[in-house]
């Protein structure tokens, strides 16, 4: 599970006093539009998930279709997730079974 800074750069004086004054600014800065550190992530998945890996990351409702797509680009299958009790929205990406001949 990765909870990477999703936030995008123009976007973190808008964020609510409690995280933006208090939270370290390299944990909220997702760069211009909040996906740089998920870009990394879903990237370099690949090279260290097992076959039938999972990777987790927590992202926003808004961001959550391009974040999907960053995941099927490098690989992996994808799909959103959103939980209304926790106003929590992750994109579930699996690593295809290798399959040899």
């Amino acid at each position: 599970m990765a909870n990477a800074p999703y936030v995008p750069t123009d976007s973190i004086g808008m964020m609510p006093p409690e995280a933006r004054l208090h939270e370290p600014r390299v944990a909220l800065d997702g760069g211009s539009d909040g996906l740089d550190v998920q870009r990394r992530i879903a990237g370099e998945a690949p090279l260290w998930l097992a076959p039938g890996g999972r990777l987790l990351i927590e992202t926003s409702v808004r961001q959550a279709a391009t974040t999907a797509a960053l995941f099927e680009d490098a690989g992996l299958s994808a799909r959103v997730v959103h939980s209304g009790e926790f106003d929590a929205t992750v994109v579930l990406g699996k690593q295809r079974a290798i399959h040899r001949k």
